[in-house]
């Protein structure tokens, strides 16, 4: 703050979520003086309504499949005998409660001010926050408001019958029967989770296959390993009409064949995808407009500046290469809090970003996909390895694979050219990502990964394997 005007200040941040308060902290640590304003509550839809409370309630999914498993796979005679939400939720909710703590506490001792109350920008370095006045940033200005789902027309989120990504953990209790329309990492999750606490299942995409946006190879084996726990799989597939009943939803659906089909459901889960939040936010008055798809582009991706210097995106506001999620906006923050401080600071490398889907199976992957690779007119080479085909894979029995993609550069057939992609599905594949995201963000060879150890029994020996066979050392050819 000014020593004369506390209402001045180095650097403005509107927006509490991952994006948000990476950036104030960051920026608090390089001595600059920030302000933050958060109409709601500091930690954003990650922390109250997405990641946090949806990977803790994915984790109560895991034990009850867990008991499942034991009981008719380990001939250990374990039964659910039923369910206590109430204390379900409560876990959750204490969860996210000591998180958010967590976070506001680093922000106080920071020395961040943190405003609650909906802010609007009023010029290229001025902002008005709701009951708390008008404040001025000397060095810059942050955009990090947002997102939220996005609905389809003519279809409203009741809190009960049809609900959204966002408060569909919070409806009262759970459904016997769940449509999921949306098959991308959020509808999956959520129809993964409705199937594991013992509900009937139908998860419906408009593409030809789930997770559209990943590899070909790892929606094939997703949708395999989702259909053999019982959920009906329907990709290629449109939503065409529906009727609210006084207990659920009738659904109308279009097949790839064009057949109708009929599906009953207690909830419809819309999962379409979200969209960036900047109602309020009064961007013409600082000379900015969003573009076509809502979001506020920047016009250097290297500082994430807009067209306005001074004003800075981070997070869900900001179109693709970003990929919306919450550690991609963390590194944002990162990079915007340092050029804000007149430091050097690496642009974020999008194609290095890990994606984990927290399903059972789960999938996990990082740089380019094969389609992507060929796409760009790479002579590539690509192995997959099962699972299935390493001890620790056996005793999971989950089945899943490791696609691993390379530049061909070698004579010899092996693929001496840097690695391009690795793509994961089975058991735990999120805790594995983390090596191959080493891997693809240092342009690797597929023989810099093939001289290292995988301890054995794991199932990372998976991954060491495929990159032998690319290196030409492999002991099992797939």
């Amino acid at each position: 703050m000014s020593e004369t005007d506390p209402n001045t200040t180095d650097v403005i941040v509107i927006g509490g979520g991952t994006g948000g308060y990476s950036t104030a902290l960051r920026a608090a640590a390089l001595g600059l003086g920030v302000v933050l304003a958060e109409r709601e509550l500091i930690g954003g839809t990650c922390l109250h309504r997405g990641c946090i409370p949806s990977k803790a309630m994915l984790h109560a999914a895991e034990l009850v499949d867990g008991i499942a498993e034991a009981r008719e796979r380990w001939g250990v005679k374990a039964t659910v005998d039923s369910l206590d939400w109430p204390a379900l939720v409560a876990t959750r909710d204490t969860i996210v409660a000591r998180n958010h703590q967590g976070v506001a506490g680093h922000l106080r001792t920071a020395g961040v001010r943190v405003l609650k109350g909906t802010a609007r920008l009023t010029g290229a370095r001025t902002v008005h926050v709701e009951d708390a006045g008008e404040f001025t940033a000397r060095r810059g200005i942050v955009l990090a408001t947002g997102s939220r789902p996005k609905m389809l027309p003519g279809l409203a989120a009741d809190g009960r019958r049809v609900v959204t990504s966002d408060d569909a953990l919070f409806a009262a209790g759970l459904p016997a029967s769940v449509l999921v329309l949306g098959g991308g990492a959020i509808g999956v999750e959520y129809a993964s989770f409705h199937r594991s606490m013992g509900a009937e299942v139908t998860l419906v995409e408009a593409a030809g296959r789930l997770l559209p946006m990943e590899d070909e190879d790892v929606g094939r084996h997703l949708a395999r390993g989702l259909k053999k726990r019982g959920i009906a799989v329907r990709t290629g597939s449109a939503l065409t009409g529906t009727e609210l009943l006084p207990d659920g939803v009738r659904a109308t659906v279009r097949t790839p064949k064009g057949e109708e089909l009929v599906i009953e459901a207690e909830r419809l889960l819309v999962a379409v995808g979200r969209a960036p939040v900047t109602d309020g936010l009064d961007l013409a008055a600082a000379g900015l407009a969003v573009d076509g798809r809502g979001f506020v582009a920047p016009a250097d991706w290297s500082r994430l500046e807009t067209a306005v210097p001074g004003i800075h995106v981070v997070g869900d506001l900001l179109p693709p290469p970003s990929p919306g999620l919450a550690h991609a906006s963390f590194a944002e923050g990162l990079l915007v809090a340092e050029t804000l401080a007149g430091l050097p600071s690496r642009a974020v490398d999008y194609a290095a970003v890990p994606r984990v889907t927290y399903s059972s199976p789960q999938t996990a992957s990082v740089g380019r996909t094969e389609a992507e690779a060929r796409a760009g007119g790479l002579d590539i080479k690509v192995n997959t390895m099962p699972l299935a085909a390493t001890a620790k894979g056996m005793v999971h029995g989950q089945g899943g694979m490791v696609k691993v993609i390379a530049a061909a550069d070698g004579a010899g057939g092996e693929a001496t050219g840097t690695v391009l992609g690795v793509h994961l599905v089975g058991p735990q594949v999120s805790e594995m990502i983390a090596e191959s995201q080493l891997i693809v963000g240092w342009d690797a060879e597929p023989a810099d990964v093939a001289q290292h150890l995988h301890a054995h029994p794991t199932l990372s020996e998976a991954i060491g394997e495929a990159f032998l066979t690319l290196a030409g050392r492999g002991l099992h050819q797939h």
